[in-house]
């Protein structure tokens, strides 16, 4: 017996090897699997296989090939602009629970917010957590584009960024802005008449502007409708392109932060 369990034990690995070799060798294991990948079957350490792995790679290809040494501390950057991102991913998830109990109309608006706090499990402490985090996304993005330009972080050849960088602040301050009447309360109401009614006064288009977010002359059903496809789709989906560009430029810009 003891001479058996050995030869058991070498068919068995060379099964296994020749089933993941199959595997490997497959038109779809090399379709998901690029050139270079350590997955890929007959893959060796080489310098060109190294590159392989760091170019067809997103994670890998998202950090420069060199970083500057100061640009690594926490002192240094404070992680802003990574807590943005994390607490946007945060608002997205939360969203989408919130979405699943809440309808856009003026007459069940109000009551499915009051239904979540009161009836759904943890529907009182998710919205809570919506709330708290767009704040913080807020006061995150603002300190993070102040860290940016005390560092001098938006001198060439980073300054196509620095303009990204603005217009997330501004997409970041609408997101903010249009969730702030779905609720479809009295504060909500008047915060958003007086915000629309400021911004009726822009020059030019101001009036057009103004008739476009309510939907009409004065606040209706069609405003929240509106104000809530902004809010959930519009809108995240332009900061989503947005802050692809930004991470990109941060990446050929040849790091996370500028010059001294």
């Amino acid at each position: 017996m003891a001479k058996t369990a050995p030869r058991r034990s070498d068919q068995l690995a060379d099964k296994v090897s020749e089933v993941t070799g199959k595997v490997q060798g497959s038109q779809a294991w090399n379709s998901i699997f690029r050139p270079g990948s350590i997955f890929r079957k007959g893959y060796t350490d080489s310098p060109r296989n190294r590159s392989y792995v760091i170019m067809n790679s997103v994670l890998y290809h998202l950090h420069p090939v060199k970083v500057k040494r100061h640009a690594v501390k926490v002192s240094y950057t404070l992680c802003l602009g990574g807590l943005s991102f994390f607490l946007f991913i945060h608002l997205t998830v939360t969203g989408i629970f919130l979405m699943f109990f809440y309808r856009p109309t003026a007459a069940q608006a109000w009551d499915d917010i009051y239904a979540l706090e009161t009836a759904v499990a943890f529907g009182l402490l998710v919205r809570n957590m919506h709330r708290w985090a767009a704040h913080l996304m807020v006061i995150s993005v603002f300190l993070h584009m102040a860290r940016v330009f005390y560092h001098g972080a938006y001198k060439p050849p980073r300054e196509f960024n620095w303009v990204i960088g603005v217009m997330l602040l501004q997409f970041t301050l609408l997101l903010s802005f249009t969730g702030y009447l779905l609720p479809w309360d009295q504060l909500a109401l008047w915060a958003v008449t007086v915000g629309t009614n400021m911004m009726g006064y822009t020059p030019v288009f101001g009036k057009q502007v103004r008739f476009v977010l309510l939907g009409g002359f004065e606040i209706g059903s069609d405003t929240l409708l509106r104000w809530y496809v902004l809010h959930v789709l519009m809108l995240p989906f332009v900061t989503v392109i947005f802050m692809a560009i930004h991470f990109w430029r941060v990446r050929k810009d040849g790091g996370i932060s500028g010059p001294l």
